[in-house]
């Protein structure tokens, strides 16, 4: 197999970058992943093929993780000590109807998103533009958030529904029965 390229880069330098994108999850590349895509704020941490495309890189706090493969793109605001597990979406863009087109093609409307200090998003969470999570929030796996919400929540289901509330004092998990809320 002979091997071609159409980057800048060498064959060496494209394997070496390739591998250090893909399997070289640990604190020290990822710290050094966040540096190089302009994260500065203290211990912000960046997994493996996560894609970060903000208006302003100093819109996510100190202690933040954002997991492997995750996509945050547009007018995003990250507070601190947050944790976004692996294959999440939050992006602020949202593509509107153009009549004239017939098609989602061509216009978009654009919403900030702000995730609060202390939330945790599992796997694979989407939250959509417009949101405000609130503080200390936990997003369960797969959920996708439409609506913003209240601090110390506990969201599940797409969309999203608030299952449960967080006791700040203790951390418990107080889980909502049928019909509450």
């Amino acid at each position: 197999m002979t091997w071609e390229t159409k980057t800048q880069y060498s064959q060496d330098e494209f394997l070496k970058l390739t591998e250090f994108c893909n399997r070289s999850d640990n604190s020290i590349d990822n710290r050094n992943r966040a540096i190089a895509l302009g994260l500065v704020n203290e211990n912000v941490l960046v997994a493996p093929g996560a894609i970060i495309r903000l208006q302003d890189v100093g819109s996510i706090g100190r202690n933040t993780f954002i997991g492997l493969y995750s996509y945050i793109n547009g007018q995003v605001i990250i507070g601190e000590n947050v944790l976004i597990g692996p294959h999440c979406s939050i992006t602020s863009n949202n593509h509107i109807f153009n009549p004239e087109t017939q098609s989602f093609q061509g216009k978009n409307k654009a919403k900030p998103i702000y995730i609060g200090d202390g939330s945790w998003l599992a796997a694979g969470v989407m939250i959509t533009s417009g949101v405000r999570l609130g503080k200390a929030n936990l997003v369960s796996a797969n959920a996708v958030v439409t609506r913003s919400t209240e601090d110390y929540s506990i969201m599940a289901g797409t969309p999203a529904k608030c299952v449960g509330k967080i006791d700040p004092q203790t951390g418990a998990y107080n889980w909502f029965n049928k019909g509450e809320r």
